[in-house]
């Protein structure tokens, strides 16, 4: 068979089987889109059937929603409507007491008023009866109304000066004692319960040498290290026979103690000259700066006073190195918010503020080498700079009386101060002071007209003056008290309080012969 034969029978039966395959495919595809669009149609009329049940339902339920909502409405409705029924009935009910209780009133008004009128007769007969009596009366007792009043008046006065004295007498006495029993109670249970240590100072430091040849180094060739020292520091260094020690002297107590520090460092060095001398200067400044700062801290701490401003902390560690009659300030400062604390507790005062005055109170001795005035005007005005309560600030300015307290917690500052200042060892004072105070007291008693002898007891803390009897009567001894008292508050300066009793003595002497 020639080769194109075959080719043509392929082609031909390649073209009846493409031509039978497309003619296959043709009518299964119509078979298809046929059952497509059936199924669609069924599907369209199966979502528009349930469209319209689900039509009805919604239309049921929104039927039944607005019955029920109607029904509920009705109900409340006639709920108001009852009880406006109930409040009309209310109000009628009223109307009709108050009608009753008007007629009532009215009837008892006219009551009332014939009774007064009753009364008026009554008082006008019983004036007149009581004219005719004091008539009768006059001309039996030959003496008027008002003579006889005045003499009345005048027994009455008497009886009552009397009476009043007598019950004054007791109730000040009764007042008194109550008063110092109670005064008494708190301050003992103020200092039972503080139980702060005896802290007192010196104006000097003693450095301990480690030979006798330390001397001769820290004076220096021609004295150059003794006058670096002295010049970097602004103390004294006393340097004598005392063996193995030297002296430091300074009347600010943060000198002395920078002074210290780098003298012990110097030692410890062994290397000393004015160089090394600025260096151990600077050292020992910037540590007892921080320790300023800690002992701020920790007196805030330990009194439980926050909110401080910063500068106020600082200012307050200041008192570590600050001393009164050899008192170390902030001890003093600590103890003193204790105590008042404690006595503002058992008063029923503010505690928190007496603590707070109490701390500051004597703040401006921290800087009163540095600023004119006395250190109660400096501590008020530091504490207004640093925006304290107005308060504190009072308590702070009355603990010495330069103003009168107003508050009880100025009181109450002023006594923790003169307790704290007074209690046995706190502060020291040298021989000549004591004897010049005791001096003083006995000078400013003797100076009183009528005054017998005077004496001053206690360290101090009493004046016994004996007056004479002829001169000075019981009440001039109540007087010369008070003026006694008042002259030492003014003329003297003295820790805590010192009694004034003033002693009247009357004798009658006869002689049997």
């Amino acid at each position: 068979m020639p080769a194109y034969v075959l080719v043509i029978t392929i082609l031909l039966a390649l073209g009846i089987g493409g031509a039978l395959g497309f003619l296959y495919r043709k009518n299964v595809i119509e078979a298809r889109i046929g059952r497509s669009e059936n199924y669609a149609k069924e599907l369209l009329e199966d979502a528009n059937r349930k469209a319209e049940e689900q039509k009805k339902e919604t239309i049921l339920a929104a039927k039944e929603e607005v019955l029920k909502l109607k029904s509920d409405l009705d109900k409340e409705i006639n709920c108001r409507r009852s009880e406006q029924q109930r409040n009309e009935r209310r109000v009628a009910q009223r109307e009709e007491t108050l009608d009753k209780k008007l007629d009532n009133l009215t009837q008892r008004e006219d009551r009332l008023n014939k009774k007064a009128e009753d009364i008026n007769k009554r008082l006008q007969e019983a004036e007149d009866l009581k004219g005719k009596q004091e008539q009768e009366l006059e001309r039996i007792a030959s003496i008027t109304t008002d003579e006889a009043k005045q003499i009345i008046i005048e027994k009455v006065q008497k009886e009552a000066y009397h009476d009043a004295a007598a019950m004054v007498r007791e109730i000040e006495q009764k007042a008194k004692d109550e008063g110092d029993k109670k005064a008494r109670n708190i301050i003992a249970l103020a200092i039972q319960r503080c139980a702060s240590d005896h802290v007192a100072e010196t104006t000097v430091s003693v450095i301990d040498l480690p030979n006798d040849e330390m001397k001769g180094r820290l004076i220096g060739r021609e004295g150059r290290n003794i006058r670096a020292l002295e010049a970097a520091t602004g103390v004294d260094l006393i340097i004598d026979d005392t063996p193995e020690a030297i002296i430091v002297s300074a009347f600010d107590p943060i000198r002395r103690e920078i002074a210290r520090i780098a003298i012990e460092k110097l030692i410890m060095d062994g290397r000393i000259h004015p160089t090394r001398i600025e260096e151990m200067v600077e050292k020992a400044r910037k540590e007892v700066n921080s320790a300023i700062k800690e002992a701020g801290e920790q007196a805030v701490f330990e009194t439980g006073q926050h909110n401080l401003h910063p500068e106020l902390v600082k200012i307050l560690g200041r008192l570590k190195y600050r001393t009164s009659y050899g008192q170390n300030v902030l001890k003093h400062s600590i103890e003193v918010s204790h105590l008042a604390g404690i006595m503002a507790a058992e008063l029923d005062a503010d505690v928190q503020l007496a603590k707070r005055a109490g701390l500051l109170h004597d703040i401006g001795k921290a800087v009163d080498h540095e600023i004119e005035g006395t250190h109660v005007a400096i501590g008020g005005d530091l504490a207004r700079k640093y925006r304290e309560n107005p308060a504190v600030i009072h308590c702070i300015l009355a603990h010495h009386n330069d103003i009168e307290p107003e508050t009880v917690e100025a009181v109450i500052v002023q006594a923790a101060d003169a307790i704290s200042a007074a209690r046995p060892g706190a502060r020291c004072e040298s021989l000549e002071n004591y004897i010049k105070r005791l001096t003083k007291l006995e000078e400013i008693a003797d100076s009183f007209q009528g005054v017998e002898k005077s004496y001053a007891l206690q360290s101090g803390r009493e004046v016994r003056i004996m007056v004479k009897p002829e001169d000075i009567n019981d009440e001039g001894a109540r007087l010369m008290a008070k003026e006694v008292a008042g002259r030492i508050e003014k003329e003297m300066e003295y820790p805590g309080q010192v009694k004034v009793n003033v002693i009247r003595e009357t004798r009658n002497v006869e002689y049997a012969k």
